[in-house]
């Protein structure tokens, strides 16, 4: 039977090139590994983490292994964490994208920022990478209609707007 060990080495051989690519599809997007924030567990995160965008900037969502997170990009560009400790009224610099206040955490020239929303609790931060290249101008908007589930109870002013010496104009 001539054709057995052909047929053997042709199902090994294909037995071979599947295991490979099976190795190679879950070696390309491995879990992302985060720490749920301490509120993670609060009702208002369940609500964002179902409306997360499929994209963000562009970049495909990951899988995370943490409650009430979400990761963007191969490798990860944009890291999401839902039920930190909000922030109360704060000097550092706030900007309003889409009807979602964020207040700047970090020194706006460093390798990766931290946004983290203002006036909605449970509060949500979003780590960006800025050495890929994505810009906050194009992954804060992409995530605005998932936050918007939770209620804003405070807006984020500038010091213009809080400062009774400032002339009105």
């Amino acid at each position: 039977m001539p054709s057995f060990p052909a047929a053997r080495r042709r199902t090994a051989a294909v037995a071979a090139i599947l295991a490979a690519a099976v190795l190679v599809l879950t070696g390309c997007a491995p879990i992302v590994a985060l720490d749920a924030a301490a509120d993670s567990n609060d009702p208002g995160c369940a609500e964002i983490s179902v409306r997360l965008p499929d994209t963000v900037a562009g970049k495909a969502q990951r899988e995370t292994n943490a409650q009430a997170t979400g990761a963007w990009g191969t490798p990860t560009v944009v890291l999401l964490r839902c039920g930190v400790p909000p922030i109360g009224p704060t000097t550092k610099p706030c900007v309003s994208v889409n009807g979602i206040d964020w207040v700047l955490m970090t020194d706006p020239t460093a390798k990766s920022i931290v946004y983290q929303t203002f006036g909605r609790k449970p509060a949500t931060e979003v780590i960006i990478d800025h050495v890929s290249g994505v810009s906050d101008s194009s992954v804060l908007p992409d995530l605005a209609s998932a936050i918007a589930t939770v209620k804003q109870t405070q807006k984020c002013l500038s010091t213009l707007d809080t400062d009774p010496t400032t002339p009105s104009p």
